[in-house]
This record gives structure tokens, sequence and C-alpha cells, in this order.
């Protein structure tokens, strides 16, 4: 097995987390090499089309689930340089202040080991980095902070009708905050709104880590090295700190790369996957995992998709993937009697004929000439909103290592996630309400989904203020082991109801200066 000369930071994955760590780190004069799991690909194989954007979901070892409601991974995961943000949908919200005192306020859910305030000068430092279009005016329900760079992206007829049934029933609306361009930018190309975002963006108008941060990282002087599957986290002799990782590499041979510092920034599996199978004599039951929750309280989205069906054309075709409009006047958390938890309204998705976001699947109990009357009607007239909605951390929902192996021998990540009743209650009751708008805003017809599904995916790598109580602290410093810090929304102890990027974003730029300020004393 190769041993590779020592370098600064190893940091694993190259996504949202993945990019700013690299990016702040090599800015800062460190030797860097980011290690990417997935291939890498140049914008011009980013293909506006539906099968070929498959090929920017996982395509590494099999992710087991299991429970009530299994979490469906490959969709939520990257398999190229820059991750999942190479088909991430680009809808940046900010959490809000009461999502990070859950436990204080409500006696439900964690608290953050920081605040809002803590994070609003990150948010806002991000925003005018990546380039996030929107009104900070109109959206009333956005927490303090610095008005956004670029103006709102400009809506279609498709979110329009939606939104004029929303105000019917008394509901407010505003532009949906966007990583996606609304005029150039910092020599990035402005949206040309047709649609293909999930396929990857060839113009670089989506804020993704291939457009932003991996650029800056690269330019100084960090390498990033493609095919590199990173399997475990190598410790010294006494089992006090971290050394470097052992990866498998394109040509499938085992190599070491020593390392000052490592940073786990892969998918939110894969960080407890990793550390699981990093057991060592001094941490028998993985790394970081003193306290016993290392892959604990995984908690992801209830979805509720709502289709409306117009008996005119609605330009469902144009726009962006995510969405252009919004409503958060649900965010609430105790609005509603017997439940608990945030929602959100996103407004105006683009839509395409085939695959899992298609006409087709809008109705996929359709088969045969009745799927085809559907696909003709819904090509003019099917609109689509989503409803974001707040699931409690459980730590029963945990990300486990699986008896089954891959390839290599090593063992496969294992899922197990359930919603308790109150996740179904609140994803019940905001179905109703998505019909109830579609109606007002005059649909001939709207139905929901009939399973809520699973959008997004964060914790299995808390972080907290106690080593018994979480894995990381507020920076995403390891509590056990100094020199291993770990980035991404597995760090979040609750997942309010709003897109995690933006805020995992802001994470990493903290996290990522922290450990620079720290460097001195961290490294002996």
């Amino acid at each position: 097995m190769a041993t590779l000369d020592l370098v600064d930071a190893v940091i694993v994955g190259s996504g949202a987390a993945g990019s700013i760590f690299g990016a702040t780190l090599a800015k800062h004069g460190k030797k860097v090499l980011i290690l990417e799991h997935g291939p890498d690909r140049s914008e011009d194989q980013w293909i506006s089309s539906q099968i070929w954007g498959r090929r920017l979901k996982w395509g590494g070892a099999p992710v087991l689930a299991e429970g009530k409601n299994r979490y469906g991974h490959n969709f939520n995961s990257g398999w190229q340089v820059g991750g999942s943000t190479v088909h991430h949908f680009a809808n940046w919200p900010r959490l809000q202040a009461v999502d990070f005192r859950m436990k204080s306020l409500f006696d439900r859910g964690l608290d953050w080991p920081l605040s809002y305030d803590d994070l609003r000068p990150f948010y806002d430092r991000i925003q005018t980095e990546v380039g996030i279009a929107g009104d900070a005016v109109a959206e009333i329900w956005r927490p303090a902070g610095a008005p956004y760079p670029l103006p709102p992206l400009r809506s279609f007829r498709h979110a329009d009708l939606v939104a004029e049934g929303m105000r019917k029933l008394g509901m407010r609306v505003a532009p949906l905050p966007s990583a996606i361009l609304s005029e150039s930018y910092k020599g990035r190309s402005a949206c040309i709104y047709d649609g293909w975002c999930h396929a990857g963006c060839p113009i670089g108008a989506v804020g993704n880590a291939n457009s932003v941060f991996l650029p800056q990282a690269i330019t100084a002087g960090a390498e990033i090295r493609s095919s590199s599957y990173v399997t475990r986290v190598l410790l010294d002799a006494r089992g006090e700190r971290a050394v470097g990782v052992e990866y498998v590499g394109a040509d499938r041979t085992r190599t070491v790369q020593l390392a000052r510092v490592v940073v786990l920034a892969a998918f939110v599996v894969q960080n407890p996957r990793i550390l699981l199978n990093s057991a060592h004599d001094r941490h028998p039951t993985g790394l970081a995992n003193s306290s016993g929750l290392l892959g604990r309280y995984a908690m992801t989205h209830a979805g509720s998709g709502v289709w409306g069906l117009f008996d005119e054309y609605v330009e469902n075709h144009m726009g962006i993937t995510g969405g252009l409009l919004m409503s958060q006047d649900g965010y609430a958390k105790d609005a509603r009697p017997g439940m608990f938890g945030s929602t959100m309204w996103q407004v105006g998705f683009a839509q395409k004929p085939n695959d899992i976001l298609g006409f087709a699947n809008a109705r996929s109990a359709l088969f045969g000439v009745e799927l085809h009357a559907h696909m003709k009607v819904a090509a003019r007239g099917l609109t689509k909103m989503l409803g974001l909605n707040e699931a409690l951390p459980n730590p029963d929902n945990r990300i486990v290592l699986s008896d089954q192996k891959d390839e290599f021998g090593i063992p496969l990540a294992r899922i197990i996630h359930s919603y308790d009743e109150n996740a179904m209650s609140l994803w019940r009751h905001v179905n109703e309400e998505g019909l109830r708008i579609m109606a007002a805003a005059g649909a001939k017809s709207a139905w929901s989904n009939t399973d809520p599904g699973g959008i997004h995916f964060h914790g299995g790598t808390i972080m907290g203020n106690s080593a018994s109580t979480s894995v990381t602290n507020g920076y995403g410093q390891t509590h056990d082991i100094p020199n291993l810090w770990i980035g991404g929304p597995g760090l979040f102890p609750t997942e309010g109801a709003v897109n995690p990027t933006f805020t995992v974003s802001a994470l990493a730029l903290r996290g990522a200066e922290q450990l620079v300020s720290q460097w001195t004393s961290l490294i002996p």
C-alpha cells in the first residue's frame, strides 16, 4: 500500500462544505488535497436531459434503507466533483432564529450550540460570494441580514397561478431566494430559464461548488483528486489524533494519504459510515463516538407534493428546477393544534416529461392510454408546489453499518428511518392545505402525493456543547479527536423547514475560519 507525502489538510468530499473548507484553507497558505469519490466532469458533459442528468446522482456503493419511511438516498446525493451541488435546486432560504433554540423554547427537539446571530454574518458573506437572487423586503419572514446582492428571478405563469390561489386564501407570497443568477455576476452568466438546473448548469448560473468555491481553491493551490474512495480515517499509535486517510484510487489500489488535519465533508450518510468503519482500539465503536450518538438523529423533510391541472398554457417547462416563489406563513412551530413543527411552501417548479420529476410520475399509477392522455394535457397545463415539513430529531432514526460489504470489503451504510405520528399529521395537514390552494387558484383537478418520501438529509454527526450529547462542537470540530473536523448538514441538530445548502455553506465558512485561527495550537 502506497503512502503519499504529508499535506496540511485532506478534505473528503468536494461539495458545498468541502469546497468552502478547501478554498478557505488554501487561501491561508495550507497545502490542501480534496478527495472526491465521484468522477471529474467538465461543464460540456452536463447535458440538458433527464436521462443524462441521472449521471449526476449517486453512483457509489449501495446504501441500504429500512424503516416505515425509507429514505431515498440516491436522488439526494451526488456523484462527481462538486457533489450534490451540481444537481441541487439552489433554493437558499435561511434557517430562522427559532430553529436554533427549539429545546429551550418548546422543550422539543434539540438546541444548537450557536444562535442565528452567530451564523448571520456568515450567511451574509456567503450570499455575496455566491450571488443570491431574492427580495429581502418582500420576504417578510426572513430573519435580519444583509439585502440580497441580486434582484429576484423572474416568474412564469405556472408559479403565478398558484400564488394567486394562495393570496385568495389570505396567504402571503414572496420570491424564493435562489443561488441562481438573475443577472450576470462576478464573471458568471445569468440564468436563461430553460429549467434544466438539476442536470447541471453548463453556463455557471447556478451557485454550485464548481462555479464558485472550487475554482477559488484551485487558484489558491489546492489539488482535487477525483475517483478517490475514502474508506477510513487513520489515527496515531495512541489513538488521539488523526494522521490521514486510506482511500481506493482510480486504479483500484489502496493508498494512504497523510495529513495534519482531516475534514470529512462527504454526503450525510458517508461521514458516519467512514467514522464507524474507522474503529480503533481506543475508539471501538467508531471515531468521534464517545457519546454513542454517531449516526443518530438522522432527519429528512416530509414532502407535500401537490399538483394542479389548469385549462391553459402555463409555461411549465420554463423557469428553474427549484421553486420561484415561497410562503412561510406556516413556519411557526406551534401554530397547528395537535401538531408541532415548521412548514414552508415552494411554488413554481419547471417540469419535464420523464423521470422522477417529470409529468409522468406526477400520476405514477397511470399507464398506457390513460398515461398518454395525461401527458398531453399535463404538458400544457400542469403546475406543482412543494411543502417542506419539519421532522423532529429522533435518535432511533440512524445510520449504522450493514453486515453486507462492498466490492472492497467495506461494510455498507444502512439507514433506519421512520416518521413519527406528529410528522405524518403535519404532512397530511399540509397536503390538504395544498389542495385548497389549487382549488382557489382555479385548477380543474388537483392531487397530492400519497407518500411523504424524504427530501434532503440532516443529522448523524450532530453538533453540540458536550462530548456526551453530540459528535462535534459548534464549529464542526469533533469532541474526541481535535484535528478531525466535519462539514455538511450532518451537523444539524434540527432541520427546520428550509433547504439546507445555504446553512451548510455558512457553517462551513465559520468552521473553516475557526480551524485557521486555531491552526498553531492545533498542530503540534
